[in-house]
């Protein structure tokens, strides 16, 4: 593999990093959120200095023949453990019992890669080698350790992960279940990775030679298990997001008919709430809701509730359900009730005790204002109630 097939991966991934940041500077208490910063970002160090021109370059720098292998290492193995306490973060469970687990997993792992750096520094690797170090020094005293000590690593890793994705998938549905589908095949390659390598190696120790497993097969494979297993860890969440953003922008869009038709109510030179145009769409939700409340408010005395009781009745017997038939009623008492304020702005005929008893509307959050308003837009029966009360009240 050239330098490139490493960096453009590297550069995906710290892509993916710069879109998170934000959110994590503005929640970075979240553990979801760390762990998934944290391995986008062990992801992109890994195919960084996996690449032969940093190996290269480290190690001149450096001054240390192949210093670049334990570091990749490390990485590879700490990316291992940003995997797994991911995944426990992602599933959920006591705050407690998540914690402990995690803090095993980093421990065990940091073990192996404080043994790395200590099993090269004992051993002797003078001969710089760039794309086969795994296989050249396989019989290396404490260099061969600490070969068998990452890949055993790597491997622990990814059957676990394979597991846990696969048992986890069988329980959930939509982007999650397709992220973690994605995670799975994406530590198969990972698992063919260290079968390849872990091959190679032990024909080394046999006295046999399968280095071209080990040189040319290996590399490719490990980067398409990362990337992959990236994007899964990823897509989920960055799909769920867009989808709950996609929803929220909805339920603002949808509650615009009712909000224009009580807001037609209100006084002349009543100041509204001015939001700029970078304001989230959950405090406009918010906002617009507190509108609609304020409208009800006001239009509470003109409330008269045989028109909601008629709607209601109408709205069944054209075959609507019971909750359809509801926000019916309710739109339909709106839209009176808008019509009645609008020909006596002095309320007036309000005060009228023989207009009926006066009800209150109590929407149960935003799913019922969709709803009114839903029905204030499309339903005969409201356009029927509107007219009639126009008619009365002309």
């Amino acid at each position: 593999m050239k330098g490139q097939d490493y960096y453009i991966p590297a550069a995906a991934m710290a892509i993916a990093l710069v879109f998170k940041l934000p959110a994590l500077r503005n929640n970075w208490r979240d553990p979801l959120l760390r762990s998934v910063c944290v391995l986008l970002t062990l992801a992109g160090a890994v195919f960084t200095f996996a690449a032969p021109p940093t190996i290269d370059a480290v190690n001149e720098w450096t001054g240390i023949p192949n210093f670049s292998a334990p570091l990749v290492y490390c990485l590879m193995t700490a990316f291992s453990a940003s995997c797994l306490v991911l995944m426990f973060n992602w599933r959920g469970g006591p705050a407690e019992e998540i914690r402990a687990t995690s803090r095993r997993w980093i421990s065990g792992y940091a073990t192996v890669v404080v043994a790395i750096m200590v099993l090269f520094a004992l051993g002797d690797a003078p001969e710089q080698r760039l794309r086969d170090f795994d296989t050249f020094y396989a019989n290396t005293p404490y260099i061969r350790v600490m070969i068998a000590a990452y890949l055993l690593a790597h491997n622990v890793a990814a059957m676990t992960m394979v597991a846990m994705c696969w048992r986890w998938s069988l329980q959930v549905r939509g982007w999650l279940r397709g992220g973690l589908v994605i995670i799975v095949a994406g530590y198969a390659f990972s698992l063919t990775y260290d079968a390849t390598k872990m091959s190679a190696v032990v024909a080394r120790w046999l006295g046999h030679n399968l280095d071209d497993l080990s040189t040319y097969v290996a590399p490719p494979l490990a980067s398409a298990g990362a990337l992959i297993s990236a994007v899964g860890f990823v897509l989920p969440l960055v799909c769920q997001r867009t989808s709950d953003s996609w929803q929220t922008w909805s339920t603002y869009r949808r509650l615009g008919t009712l909000w224009h038709e009580v807001q037609s109510t209100a006084p002349a030179g009543t100041p509204g709430v001015r939001m700029s145009w970078w304001s989230p769409a959950e405090i406009r939700v918010i906002q617009r809701e507190s509108d609609i409340h304020d409208g009800f408010l006001r239009l509470g005395p003109c409330f008269d509730r045989r028109h909601r009781d008629a709607a209601y009745e109408e709205a069944l017997a054209h075959g609507a359900d019971e909750e359809t038939a509801r926000a019916v009623a309710d739109a339909a008492m709106v839209a009176a009730a808008v019509r009645t304020s609008a020909a006596d702005p002095e309320g007036t005929a309000a005060e009228d005790p023989g207009e009926g008893e006066r009800v209150l509307i109590m929407a149960d959050g935003p799913r019922d204002l969709v709803r009114i308003s839903h029905a204030l837009r499309h339903s005969p029966v409201v356009a029927a109630t509107r007219r009639r009360a126009t008619t009365a009240d002309g």
